[in-house]
């Protein structure tokens, strides 16, 4: 019964969702108890947004159920040329499946495949069309790089070499004093933080984050490294950690003296001719939470489309240069994350990330020579410069560290790679 009613509510959501997109509306704002505390119901929705089925409705629905920070779009939208095509058969089990049961296969919500800049397949299930506004989960991550990239070029940050201090002295005596901004991007800042999300009677320090940050809003998810100690010498090791990404949000705060939103839309959403505005959850209300830089950014499936492709053509997009060439190429210069002495990666992401390189916030799970923005549970923004090919796929897999997860994460980048492949 209590599924069923998340389910219910989670399908209510998306179908008010839907309307508001299309009257232009930036966010909605979740309801709020007069003391600021999250409603029972609404947390209870939150608590369990990762779980089928109502995943599939949630993913697509986040404005509804947590706070939000808009990134109005402004001006001409730059166009997306289109040479509709039929794309190759997958293999699964030794035999061709077509491209639409391997959408429904691997847990599909959306689908787009460019070549040359030029949108060849583009496809919408359970609810969505081109207006619907997606969760990146860490994809945000790799937009939090894009970021850091924008504020680097315009003299912001002077150097990803100064030390997360110099820009948030309240890190000083914990376990990031002498982390540099470098670091952080490439998730070797030692700190003493594990990435794995254990419930229960006793919840680990990250489903203690996502408990009270996410779900209540009655922490803020970077505050936790203000008590986080150190456990390697900076540099030496990967661990994977959203913590280390939040605080480059904190940063990039600090750095350009506005709300990472405001930065986002200036620096990034507004010179790239967006189709759409996007928006950043929030752990909190204005003035009290903020962005959830590592997990939380929501746009529509072209306009993660448009990033990839600005990442593909070296920085350059709508005939301007968003980022610098240079950053792109250290961004995207990925590294093993196999270091002598490391402990295996998190539980939750032993599979795919024990064979994974890592660059600034950016991955490597294939051999190809492409590189992505990938998040929990199947949102990928994949881009392989060989055959100037980019692929978004925004999905619903089951939970991480399911074998079907594991399944459907195989047999998405099989057929990325059949799509590389692929003459055309």
């Amino acid at each position: 019964m209590i599924r069923r009613s998340i389910f219910l509510l989670a399908a209510a959501a998306a179908a008010i969702t839907q309307p508001m997109a299309q009257a232009g509306a930036q966010t909605a704002a979740p309801h709020v108890l007069p003391d600021g505390s999250v409603p029972p119901g609404v947390k209870a929705v939150r608590q369990h947004m990762l779980e089928q089925p109502q995943n599939m409705l949630i993913f697509h629905s986040i404005d509804q159920l947590f706070q939000a920070r808009p990134v109005p779009r402004s001006g001409p939208v730059a166009p997306l040329a289109r040479t509709d095509m039929a794309l190759p058969d997958a293999t699964i089990d030794g035999k061709p499946m077509g491209v639409d049961a391997w959408e429904d296969r691997t847990y599909t919500n959306a689908f787009l495949v460019m070549r040359d800049g030029k949108i060849l397949r583009e496809s919408y299930r359970n609810n969505t069309d081109e207006r619907t506004h997606y969760i990146s989960f860490s994809m945000a991550k790799s937009i939090t790089s894009m970021l850091v990239g924008a504020a680097v070029a315009e003299g912001a940050i002077k150097s990803i070499d100064q030390k997360a201090t110099d820009y948030v002295p309240e890190l000083k005596g914990t376990g990031y004093d002498g982390v540099t901004i470098r670091q952080l991007l490439q998730m070797r800042s030692g700190a003493d933080f594990e990435e794995r999300y254990d419930f229960g009677s006793n919840p680990s320090p990250a489903a203690k984050i996502f408990l009270n940050a996410i779900v209540a809003n009655t922490e803020r998810f970077a505050d936790t490294a203000l008590h986080v100690g150190r456990k390697w010498t900076p540099g030496s090791h990967f661990n994977y950690s959203t913590l280390d990404t939040s605080i480059l949000g904190w940063i990039l705060e600090r750095a350009t003296k506005e709300p990472l939103a405001t930065f986002t839309t200036r620096a990034l959403w507004q010179p790239m001719g967006m189709e759409s505005y996007g928006f950043w959850m929030a752990d909190g209300s204005p003035g009290t939470g903020r962005e959830l830089n590592g997990m939380g950014y929501n746009a529509t499936l072209r306009d993660y489309a448009r990033l990839g492709q600005m990442m593909l053509d070296n920085g350059r997009f709508n005939g301007r240069q968003i980022l610098p060439a240079d950053w792109v190429q250290q961004a995207t210069t990925i590294t093993s994350n196999a270091d002598a002495g490391s402990p295996p990666p998190p539980a939750s992401v032993t599979d795919p990330f024990a064979r994974s390189g890592y660059g600034f916030q950016f991955w490597t799970l294939d051999d190809t020579g492409a590189y992505m923005a990938l998040g929990l549970q199947g949102q990928f923004i994949y881009i392989h410069p060989a055959t100037r090919t980019v692929i978004v796929k925004l999905s619903y897999f089951p939970q991480e560290g399911s074998p079907e997860s594991g399944r459907a994460l195989d047999e998405t980048l099989a057929y990325f790679k059949t799509l590389v492949n692929w003459k055309g």
